[in-house]
């Protein structure tokens, strides 16, 4: 029973048919499609991941299970969904367990399981953990440069147009969406229209030229090396086949120089050891 346990649920295959079947369920739900069926179903899917997770554990033991992000992930997923059996087998209406019903609504987050179905995910994440982690000063220094700005903003436009620049927050919020092209007009033309038209048209070139500056060349540099450090690996992994193909590259022709180095002593050899033809 147990061997038999372990295959069906350590089968990767049925478990992505019955993520599948999961997220229809959790689309059809909150799509306020609501049948028993419906319901059954979602409750054979929670019931089968957490058979899977208890047979992987059986299986492998926690802390093989747990050193796999995947499975951590999973497991939080599962934490989570529990609660939807509760409710199910143990129907409640005591305002003491509302906290409960309230965290059915975590059962959309099994909905990312989901992701597993597409081939080399796990790959895409951990290049973009390595992106994250070589462009963190690059976001930091975009950062503090928009905070910079943003305090600026608010010394000197908070008069203007305090709803975009009254507090420190409004003013790196506001700045933040000039920069991301979010706004862009709105706000300059809401301060100059509190303004005289001579400073008005001042401070539209100001935004103008911090739109140029902070969000088309700046946006576009952050973005240009997250995504040279995301594909990074990628290129690591060409360097090397291309290393290691030019290393096969040298071994043939040395051994090609080889071979003919032994051809040519051999017809010396041949050469000295045959006698020369006489004419009779």
């Amino acid at each position: 029973m147990k061997n038999l346990l372990t295959r069906l649920f350590m089968n990767e295959k049925l478990i992505l048919i019955v993520i599948i079947i999961n997220s229809m369920v959790i689309f059809l739900e909150e799509s306020n499609i609501n049948s028993y069926l419906i319901e059954i179903l979602d409750i054979i899917c929670t019931s089968t991941f957490v058979i899977e997770m208890f047979v992987k554990i059986g299986s492998i033991g926690f802390k093989n299970y747990w050193e796999q992000h995947w499975n951590k992930f999973d497991f939080i997923l599962v934490l989570i969904s529990i609660p939807t059996l509760v409710t199910f087998f143990l129907p409640i209406t005591t305002s003491d367990l509302s906290s409960v019903l309230i965290m059915r609504v975590f059962r959309v987050f099994r909905f990312f399981r989901s992701f597993r179905i597409f081939p080399d995910f796990g790959i895409i994440v951990k290049n973009f953990w390595t992106a994250m982690r070589q462009t963190l000063g690059i976001f930091l220094c975009f950062f503090i440069m928009i905070a910079a700005i943003a305090l600026v903003n608010c010394c000197f436009l908070k008069t203007y147009a305090p709803e975009y620049f009254g507090t420190p927050m409004q003013s790196i919020y506001s700045t933040f969406r000039i920069c991301t092209v979010e706004g862009w007009y709105e706000i300059p033309d809401a301060v100059a229209v509190a303004t005289s038209p001579i400073v008005g048209h001042i401070i539209r070139i100001y935004f103008c030229l911090l739109l140029i500056g902070g969000g088309i060349i700046g946006l576009s540099f952050i973005n240009s090396i997250f995504v040279d450090a995301m594909v990074s690996d990628n290129n690591d992994d060409v360097k090397t086949q291309l290393t290691h193909i030019e290393s096969e590259l040298y071994k043939t022709q040395s051994e090609f120089n080889k071979i003919n180095k032994e051809l040519t002593e051999i017809k010396k050899l041949l050469q000295k050891e045959t006698p020369p033809n006489t004419k009779e």
